[in-house]
């Protein structure tokens, strides 16, 4: 039997951990302007290996350190607070810092930024993994 597998961020690699449902696809990486990283960086966020560990998202990726974000946080700081695109479709989401878009910006090799789909975000359609 094939375990099931989650996308905790959008385009990186899958996760099997048994709560990773309830976070699949809440993350996701944006490019400068705010546009949902896909084709053109996709074999660099594929190489993303996502865990969930102690309330954390454990991200590793070839050659980098291992980055810890943490799971749930009430989101209460409208500083950070941004528009995002995935598909035409526009939604707020959650930057996660500077130290998360360096980490990624290393990774594609693109300015980009790490966000969370902010939990009062309509439903986004996402296209198929």
């Amino acid at each position: 039997m094939t375990a099931v597998q989650y996308r905790p961020v959008a385009g990186c690699a899958p996760c099997t951990h048994r709560q990773a449902g309830d976070y699949h696809h809440r993350w996701l990486v944006v490019d400068e302007n705010n546009h949902w990283l896909t084709t053109e960086a996709a074999a660099a966020l594929s190489r993303v290996t996502t865990d969930l560990k102690m309330g954390y998202l454990v991200l590793r990726a070839p050659g980098m350190l291992r980055m810890d974000i943490p799971l749930d946080v009430i989101e209460d700081d409208d500083s950070v607070v941004r528009q995002a695109t995935v598909v035409g479709q526009n939604f707020a989401v959650v930057d996660e810092g500077d130290l998360a878009a360096v980490w990624f910006g290393h990774v594609t090799g693109k300015t980009c930024r790490l966000v969370k789909v902010h939990p009062d975000a309509a439903p986004i359609q996402w296209p198929a993994d």
